[in-house]
């Protein structure tokens, strides 16, 4: 079966199970799950009910759609994400973003839980990704291309929705929250990186590293929808003497996060 028509096969099966079209999609990275409180409940269905969804394997993914309301948007969020390092080709990892077009998605908010690489930054922080640095080791629009899903050269200079930058950055001042600002950095992961690896990805222009974001990224893109980021600084990887990481203490951290980046997204939703 084709990647078209497994998309189609999915949608429909989605769409028995919901009232109502949602127009923006959410994206919840590790430990970010609590955000999930900020929607007014319809529908979830599990990722095992879906047909040829995968199943999330990490610590603090929840794995299921959430369909509901914030204000009067209709939305859609993706509980647990998916990710190249548990194995999953690329197709798969991105394949509920084409779902999420499918459906009439036209707009997406992503989240995740990064390292900090710049050194003015610190646990805790709020980073609206305004570019991103792609080291992922497979590009999620490699193979044959289907031009009912996208183009075969995307252009890629404006990734990140400016306008959708602008108003999360006004709401933001608006609330008192403190944002910051950079790159991402995508990598395969799943160790965390090197003293080393950090300082260089900052040499390099990253301020932030993960492990997802930039695959879902490209294909929304792919898809022409309207795309914004955020990341918690959940652990810093430049202070002068070695820091152990451990998931359990990036899922804390997330957690300790996690309301502002709610407040933050939801009045974004509602206000756009």
């Amino acid at each position: 079966m084709s990647l078209y028509d497994k998309i189609q096969t999915t949608t429909e099966f989605i769409k028995t199970k919901i009232k109502n079209t949602p127009t923006t999609g959410i994206i919840l990275g590790s430990g970010l799950g609590g955000l999930i409180d900020m929607i007014e409940k319809e529908t979830e269905i599990h990722y095992s009910e879906i047909p040829n969804f995968p199943v999330s394997t990490v610590q603090g993914h929840d794995g299921k759609l959430v369909f509901g309301k914030i204000g009067n948007k209709q939305v859609i969020l993706m509980a647990g994400r998916f990710h190249y390092y548990e194995g999953y080709s690329m197709e798969e990892v991105t394949f509920p973003v084409r779902v999420m077009k499918a459906l009439g998605v036209d707009t997406v908010f992503v989240s995740n839980a990064s390292g900090g690489t710049n050194p003015t930054f610190k646990i805790g922080d709020l980073m609206i990704i305004e570019d991103h640095i792609n080291l992922f080791p497979e590009h999620p629009l490699s193979g044959p291309n289907d031009e009912r899903l996208g183009v075969r050269f995307l252009d890629m200079s404006a990734a990140y929705d400016k306008g959708l930058i602008a108003l999360g950055k006004e709401i933001a001042a608006e609330h008192g929250i403190n944002i910051r600002t950079g790159v991402y950095t995508g990598l395969q992961g799943p160790t965390f990186e090197t003293p080393a690896e950090y300082s260089w990805l900052h040499r390099n222009g990253g301020d932030a590293v993960g492990m997802s974001t930039v695959p879902e990224i490209i294909v929304a893109r792919h898809g022409g929808m309207k795309v914004f980021g955020i990341s918690v600084i959940t652990d810093l990887g430049v202070t002068d003497v070695p820091v152990i990481i451990t998931h359990e203490e990036v899922l804390e951290a997330a957690n300790a996060a996690a309301p502002k980046m709610a407040g933050l997204v939801e009045a974004m939703i509602k206000r756009m």
